[in-house]
């Protein structure tokens, strides 16, 4: 496996080994004690799948404190823009996002650790979208940013997605500032 520190703190874009041959191939997708030697010491406790059609986008969602989570995300099918905001208050890259191409043909793993928000705008036809938590679903931590939130500026290289009422409606992060520690 090779790990990427990508250019905001915190954020790994990992590349695992994959194995094929004229049966298919073979991949370990998570090994405890590599990603530990990588700095990545997080316990994972849940393990979630979604699939979504072209143009969905879910997102940006977090958990707050305490019940922030960890996320170690890939696509087992189709392919995705991914995307992670810095929302930690006193980081210097508050507000500044990152975004990886995840697929099931390039099998990269997106490490997002807490404090920040996450989404995905699915770019084939059928996405399986799965993910591991650090922290188990608590209703009342749940929480989000707007997806068009124009101080974060995020390019989702698509005019009109697909979005939910709920993420339509989510708040700007020039409003959630200072809830967030």
């Amino acid at each position: 496996m090779k790990f990427k520190k990508l250019k905001l703190s915190g954020l790994v874009l990992i590349t695992p080994d994959v194995f094929t041959d004229s049966r298919g191939f073979f991949m370990e997708s998570y090994n405890k004690k590599t990603f530990s030697q990588n700095g990545i010491t997080v316990n994972f406790v849940q393990d979630n799948h979604s699939f979504s059609q072209k143009n969905v986008l879910r997102g940006l969602h977090f958990q707050k404190p305490p019940f922030a989570q960890d996320k170690l995300v890939s696509v087992i099918r189709g392919r995705v823009l991914d995307v992670a905001v810095d929302i930690r208050p006193d980081s210097p890259t508050f507000g500044k996002w990152q975004a990886v191409i995840l697929s099931a043909k390039n099998h990269r793993l997106f490490f997002i650790p807490q404090g920040f928000a996450h989404g995905f705008l699915a770019l084939s036809s059928h996405v399986d979208f799965v993910y591991k938590c650090s922290q188990l679903y608590h209703p009342q931590a749940d929480a989000g940013l707007r997806w068009n939130d124009p101080k974060i500026g995020i390019d989702w290289s698509v005019k009109n997605p697909i979005v939910s009422d709920k993420d339509k409606n989510q708040p700007l992060l020039s409003q959630i500032k200072s809830n967030l520690s």
